[in-house]
């Protein structure tokens, strides 16, 4: 029982340490959000796809770069309306 108790606390730590990481709250819409930003950060960080990106749209880097950051603010659109619970 103190090994099962030992799992949920480290997991309730990552957690709280890494946003990506979800908890039971978490819903759909802010874990696909959360995965989109992942990969939009991962194709800025990584020069080679940026530049990849670049030629295949036929654009200047920095104005790639300057679009996946502007799709990082909302990249599957506003939040859904959450329903009331009273």
């Amino acid at each position: 029982m103190g090994d099962r108790y030992n799992i949920f606390s480290q997991m309730e730590h990552l957690q709280s340490k890494y946003v990506g990481t979800g908890h039971a709250d978490t819903t759909k819409w802010e874990w696909i959000t959360n995965q989109h930003r992942d990969t939009l950060a991962s194709y800025i960080g990584h020069h080679d796809l940026l530049s990849y990106i670049a030629v295949a749209e036929n654009e200047a880097k920095a104005r790639v770069r300057f679009n996946l950051l502007d799709k990082m603010f909302q990249p599957c659109g506003p939040p859904p309306d959450r329903p009331n619970v009273d």
